[in-house]
C-alpha cells in the first residue's frame, strides 16, 4: 500500500506539472517488479493528438523501453480515471493492474469525466451515439495472407 500510495503521489505531480506547461492534469506512470518503467502526460493540447492521453503516452513509452508490445506484469497508476480507450489499450498491452487517484464523478464538475462515453460504449452499436457499420467484404483473405506472412518470417 505505501508504494502505491507513492505512485499515486508521483503521478498527481506529474499532471500538476503539466499544468504548469499549459497541459490537462493528467499523469501516468508504468511499474513492473517495483521499478518505474516509463511515465507520461496529457500531450492532446501540445500534440493536438486527441489519444495522447497520459496513460497512452506512458504505454507507448514503457512498450519501447522494453523492447516490446507485451506489458505483461506491468501496473499503470494514474491520477485520473482512464477513459475507456486508454483501459482497451491497456487491456491490449497486457497490464495487468490500473489504480488511478481521482474518479469520474471528482473530475465531471471540471468536464475531466469519460463516464457518458463508458455509458455509450455498454450499448449495442444501434444505440451508440456513433454510427458503427459492418460492411463485410466479399474477399476476406486479409488475414489469412497476415498470418501466412507471419508464419514465414518465424
Amino acid at each position: 500500500m505505501q508504494n502505491e500510495e507513492r505512485y499515486l503521489r508521483e503521478a498527481i505531480e506529474l499532471a500538476r506539472a503539466n499544468i504548469g506547461r499549459g497541459g490537462r492534469p493528467f499523469g501516468a506512470l508504468v511499474i513492473r517488479d517495483g521499478a518505474v518503467i516509463a511515465t507520461g502526460v496529457n500531450e492532446i493540447l501540445a500534440t493536438n493528438d486527441p489519444t495522447a492521453h497520459a496513460e497512452l503516452t506512458a504505454i507507448r513509452a514503457a512498450s519501447r523501453a522494453l523492447g516490446s508490445p507485451d506489458l505483461g506484469g506491468c501496473t499503470v497508476y494514474a491520477s485520473g480515471h482512464p477513459c475507456p480507450m486508454c483501459m482497451a489499450a491497456m487491456r491490449l498491452a497486457g497490464v495487468r493492474e490500473v489504480v488511478f487517484a481521482y474518479s469520474n464523478d471528482v473530475g465531471a464538475p471540471f468536464g475531466l469525466s469519460t463516464a457518458a462515453i463508458y455509458e455509450d460504449l455498454a450499448k449495442p452499436f444501434a444505440e451508440q451515439s456513433m454510427n458503427i457499420r459492418h460492411l463485410p467484404q466479399a474477399r476476406s483473405d486479409l488475414y489469412a495472407e497476415w498470418a501466412h506472412l507471419r508464419d514465414q518470417r518465424a
